[in-house]
């Protein structure tokens, strides 16, 4: 079974809208990829995206004891 009698026989078992869908889809690409040549067009996939806190203590630093004490120099807005 070739590729292009795969895909024929997935779609016949597809509703109407969905085929609709596919064939812009299908006119989209072809639109897209009419100037390039086959063989420099490449496949990319989506990047990863970083979960929150995935760097969560990769980083400690020393930090001094007077840390959360106020800082002489902002003493005459306080």
């Amino acid at each position: 079974m070739t590729m292009e009698t795969a895909i024929l026989e997935n779609i016949k078992q597809l509703p109407d809208d969905i085929k609709k869908s596919v064939f812009l889809y299908t006119e989209f690409l072809v639109n897209q990829y009419s100037n390039k040549s086959l063989e420099k067009v490449e496949i990319q996939s989506p990047k990863k995206r970083n979960l929150f806190g995935s760097m969560k203590g990769t980083f400690v630093l020393p930090l001094p004891d007077d840390f959360n004490d106020p800082i002489d120099d902002f003493e005459e807005y306080m």
